[in-house]
């Protein structure tokens, strides 16, 4: 049985990892996040309040959980937010991260850690792994620092880079799609730009990659998305489609128009080759993953 300790268990992917290791019988799983309790609200899970930004927190907790995998689902997601708190950002996205390489590398365990697609420019996707890293807002600098981390650590690791994550959990913080449902739930007019490309990625695709990696024996990254390249606001659209509402409160506008703090790639996207070869990664299309979304919507509108 392999010990597996999950950082991040109240996001979006987090919450998903801990629900499909839970009824895996071949894993003791800890759930950790900077929470003091966990939202997903059910006996079944271990649970324990974790800073991966304290090196004592980290260092006293796997001597005595000794985990042989860490999932990092954690991060300082919020690209504005990064722009403006660098300090924090960099805690989290890089200081994190390297407290986590270094208890790897004590313990010879496997660290699987998830980035994300800002680390690249995007002025030429969609961007295989071999792609050359030129992040242009802090946020994609921070998640590159980590990943450079990991690679001078010399620990067993996989790096997921993955893009515009999209499901649903408990009390988890929106995501695109989420914005675009409730939004058009509630009549309200959504602004979307016609010129950020990318393969948005379903949350039970990236968490089903998360276990493939498990077993996956060569220190490497993959690029973990969907298969469909589409701008946001034709993501929008689509979504508004599947779950029936009305598409007209949809507006395209550039990017310009929104005035971000930071700035964002616009032709980004990736090449999903290495992972479907090697991690036999297969995932779904964007129709019946938001199928998928609207089943589980539905049910935690209950």
């Amino acid at each position: 049985m392999k010990r597996i300790l999950i950082c991040g268990s109240n996001g979006l992917l987090g919450q998903r990892l801990a629900q499909l290791l839970s009824v895996n019988s071949n894993f003791e799983v800890l759930n950790t996040s900077h929470h003091r309790t966990f939202f997903l609200n059910h006996g079944s899970f271990d649970y324990t309040q974790l800073d991966i930004t304290s090196r004592s927190d980290i260092k006293s907790l796997v001597n005595s959980f000794n985990p042989e995998i860490i999932i990092n689902a954690s991060g300082l997601t919020n690209v504005d937010l990064c722009e403006k708190e660098r300090e924090h950002a960099w805690k989290v996205n890089v200081v994190g991260v390297k407290n986590l390489a270094d208890v790897c590398r004590n313990l010879g365990a496997k660290l699987i850690h998830i980035s994300t697609d800002y680390v690249f420019d995007g002025n030429d996707g969609p961007y295989s792994e071999t792609a050359r890293p030129n992040p242009i807002n802090y946020y994609g600098r921070s998640k590159l620092a980590g990943e450079n981390a990991i690679l001078s650590s010399d620990i067993n690791y996989t790096i997921l880079r993955t893009i515009v994550l999209f499901g649903v959990g408990n009390n988890i913080k929106y995501n695109f799609a989420l914005w675009v449902i409730n939004s058009l739930l509630e009549n309200k007019p959504v602004r979307c730009v016609t010129d950020q490309i990318s393969n948005p990625t379903y949350v039970g695709d990236l968490a089903n990659a998360c276990l493939l990696s498990i077993v996956q024996t060569e220190s490497t990254t993959f690029h973990i998305s969907g298969s469909t390249i589409l701008s946001r606001y034709e993501f929008a659209c689509t979504i508004a489609k599947v779950f029936k509402l009305n598409s007209s409160l949809i507006q395209p506008i550039l990017t310009k128009d929104l005035q971000q703090p930071a700035t964002r790639p616009k032709k980004s996207g990736f090449v999903l080759d290495k992972a479907q070869k090697i991690l036999n990664y297969n995932p779904t299309s964007i129709e019946d993953s938001l199928e998928l979304m609207k089943k589980e919507f539905s049910v935690l509108q209950k």
